[in-house]
């Protein structure tokens, strides 16, 4: 795929970051949009440091439809695009649901009115399992029902698939994938980048890791009374190098693949589920670190269990999540004592 220039938006961030290392190992030109609401500049660098190549950067809010057609006027030669920029956090969405459709549905619609104009272009949407909601059958294939959205969060991401099956059913050009991925986290073995939320983490792996490290007091377990092994939530949680590199090849597919039909939708997960409990207790064996935490109520919009089957992406992408719970969490440990070193320095 050498020479192909892609556009990832929200590349800076957690996924989009990994993701563009991952494109860009495989010879893709990077083009990356980032309005910098949840990310750092600092990222480019450590992008920069792991591959030896810097990508193109756009600091542009993707709200704004002018700066969006404005974009693609600029970069006429774009032949796919990745588009993570979304605001992701459950509870936050509950809390405030008009910021999260306009960012997170908005920004879609821009994006979509430009590509259909082109000849042709790939698309590849950042979605997730919440579109599932809490479903029947455990493990979740592809075909389970689409429930009623349990956050406004997860809404977005089933109106977002909506919006992009209906676009590509009248834009045969327009090359589509939705994939639905569980819960990553971990960090680039090199502990360049990772996931750096600004204020206070709303995903439990940085919230344990800033715990840890003492940058929390302790961490909160929303509910220990779910018909679970130990009460706590079950989730699947997928090394964020897997799923950058499941982007890659789901990208190349939209490329190569030309017989088949212009929308399709994959789950990304590791197939196992976890309770939150044993991810605390795996932290604890791989760090050497007891970590502060206490059981406090549920948390809006959560559910009991969501975990992958995986076989759709396993069979017809050739991939499969290979890095374990405990690589994950080595690597999201070894991000954050180099983040607190960084800030030391800095002060």
């Amino acid at each position: 795929m050498k020479n192909k220039r892609v556009l990832v938006t929200g590349g800076l961030g957690f996924i989009g970051s990994h993701t563009v290392v991952a494109l860009q190992k495989e010879g893709f030109e990077v083009v990356i949009i980032d309005n910098l609401s949840n990310s750092s500049l600092d990222v480019l660098a450590g992008i920069t440091q792991i591959t030896g190549k810097t990508p193109e950067f756009e600091n542009l809010d993707l709200r704004e439809k002018p700066a969006v057609q404005n974009f693609f006027e600029k970069y006429p030669d774009i032949e796919g695009v990745i588009h993570f920029a979304a605001s992701k956090a459950v509870g936050e969405s509950v809390i405030n649901p008009l910021l999260y459709y306009e960012n997170n549905i908005s920004s879609l619609v821009y994006l979509l009115q430009e590509l259909v104009k082109k000849d042709s272009c790939k698309f590849i949407f950042s979605s997730s399992c919440t579109v599932y909601g809490q479903a029947d059958e455990l493990p979740i294939t592809e075909n389970a029902p689409v429930k009623k959205a349990e956050s406004p969060y997860g809404n977005t991401k089933q109106i977002g698939e909506e919006i992009i099956q209906d676009t590509c059913k009248v834009n045969n050009h327009l090359k589509a994938i939705s994939l639905r991925y569980f819960n990553p986290i971990g960090a680039h073995p090199s502990a360049e980048i990772g996931e750096l939320p600004i204020g206070t983490p709303q995903n439990l792996v940085p919230f344990i890791t800033q715990t840890a490290i003492g940058k929390r007091d302790e961490l909160s377990v929303f509910g220990d009374d779910y018909p679970t092994s130990d009460g706590t939530a079950i989730r699947d949680y997928i090394h964020v190098m897997d799923l950058a590199e499941a982007h890659v090849i789901a990208l190349k597919r939209l490329f190569t693949e030309s017989d088949r039909a212009n929308y399709n939708v994959y789950n990304l997960g590791t197939g196992n589920g976890n309770t939150v409990l044993e991810v605390i207790k795996t932290f604890e064996k791989v760090s050497g670190t007891d970590l502060p935490y206490k059981i406090v109520g549920r948390r809006a919009g959560d559910i009991t269990a969501a975990y992958a089957d995986t076989n759709k992406a396993n069979n017809e992408l050739n991939w499969k999540a290979s890095r374990s719970l405990d690589e994950s969490l080595e690597s999201a440990w070894k991000w954050q004592n180099v983040v607190i070193a960084k800030e030391k320095e800095e002060n």
